[in-house]
């Protein structure tokens, strides 16, 4: 096992009722922005819980924050905070939301340009926020990462911080019972694709990371599709918000090689293309373990047998039925899994390898020996 470092201070509010705790979290005389997507928290009565819960507070209300929070908009809402001396922000939403608001924490206090703190430079002040999360997805709402959409630049900024990491988070399973299906299933694609980056790379002396990452992975097997069957099932609600944000917190990722490239590249799909992140992953994750199953071939039989249960035969043929398992398991969930469910041909490869190659993107992978060849080959094989 590697040496790691661990910090995160986040407050979980479990469970049903929990949004009242706003009232506790939330510091008196507090000017709060709160931020929103869509409008479905004002159907399916969260606005009304989060309202209640912040009486006496001085709110102002910015909504519209798009599933790949966009830079202009975030800009908008920049101002709008600064015009009404906001000093708290409260995020209600799904990964998305928390995103921008983060990146709205680290831009109030700063004097210089925004965009300088998407594009390099450290994030040293940011406000204190806080999340209600209404979609399981990201574990957004207990990190301190962010990804915001630059449209000029045709690229998906990342930036990160502990000074953004939540200071809480309400995590109440009855404000995902509106979700549609498309959301639902991105939402359980998401958590299982970043579980598997920290866990599918190669052995790691870390068992217990190992066994944990096993534990969400298999627990998001049996209640992902009960979710589609049931929506309004509280349990399976609950165990699937429970395993978003444990696959994003960082615990099990602590002191084991991780593989992002799956990311990277769905990033690039869902930029170019604005396909929804999870599906763009669910697109490249299998052709990616096909391209690299030599170089993770330890991990990939583990995967087999602990996950799935595969653990008879030819190790080729465990590994092939690993990955079929995978690619039905998405399915399942009604995630496409090939470029051309989403209308895209041959002509995606070139565009997408040239950003990667702009960006500097050509040595991925846990070992960095991901090259541009490779991702064309992972590419080619994801039509």
């Amino acid at each position: 096992m590697r040496n790691f470092t661990f910090y995160n201070p986040t407050r979980l509010h479990f469970g049903a009722g929990q949004i009242a705790r706003l009232s506790e979290e939330v510091p008196p005389g507090s000017r709060v922005l709160v931020t929103i997507g869509g409008g479905s928290i004002f159907q399916n009565g969260v606005w009304d819980e989060v309202e209640a819960a912040l009486a006496g507070h001085h709110i102002q209300r910015f909504s519209g924050i798009e599933a790949n929070p966009q830079f202009d908009t975030l800009l908008r809402a920049l101002a709008m905070a600064r015009d009404s001396g906001c000093d708290f922000i409260l995020a209600v939403g799904g990964g998305s939301v928390i995103d921008g608001s983060k990146f709205l924490a680290a831009a109030l206090p700063y004097s210089g340009d925004p965009l300088d703190l998407l594009t390099g430079r450290s994030i040293d002040a940011a406000v204190p926020l806080g999340c209600v999360l209404t979609l399981a997805a990201t574990g957004s709402e207990s990190n301190g990462r962010g990804v915001v959409s630059h449209a000029g630049r045709q690229e998906k900024l990342r930036f990160s911080s502990p000074l953004l990491i939540p200071r809480f988070a309400i995590l109440d399973p009855r404000s995902t019972f509106s979700l549609p299906p498309r959301q639902i299933g991105n939402g359980v694609v998401d958590a299982f694709v970043h579980t598997l980056e920290q866990y599918l790379t190669f052995p790691a002396d870390a068992p217990l990371q190992d066994r944990y990452a096993e534990s969400l992975l298999r627990t998001l097997i049996e209640e992902g599709p009960k979710a589609l069957a049931e929506p309004e099932d509280y349990t399976v609600r609950a165990n699937l918000m429970l395993c978003a944000n444990q696959a994003m917190n960082g615990l099990h990722g602590c002191g084991v090689p991780q593989d992002w490239s799956t990311h990277h590249l769905g990033q690039e799909l869902a930029t170019l293309y604005h396909i929804d992140h999870a599906q763009a992953m669910a697109v490249i994750l299998p052709a990616l373990l096909h391209e690299r199953r030599a170089a993770k071939r330890d991990k990939l039989l583990q995967y087999a047998e602990r996950v799935w249960g595969f653990n008879r035969g030819e190790a080729d043929i465990r590994i092939d039925t690993a990955l079929n398992a995978t690619r039905d398991f998405f399915r399942r969930l009604r995630v496409p899994i090939r470029l051309s469910e989403h209308g895209l041909g041959a002509e995606t490869v070139p565009q997408v390898l040239a950003q990667l190659e702009r960006r500097g993107l050509t040595a991925l992978g846990e070992q960095a020996d991901l090259d541009l060849e490779s991702c064309e080959r992972i590419l080619l094989n994801a039509l």
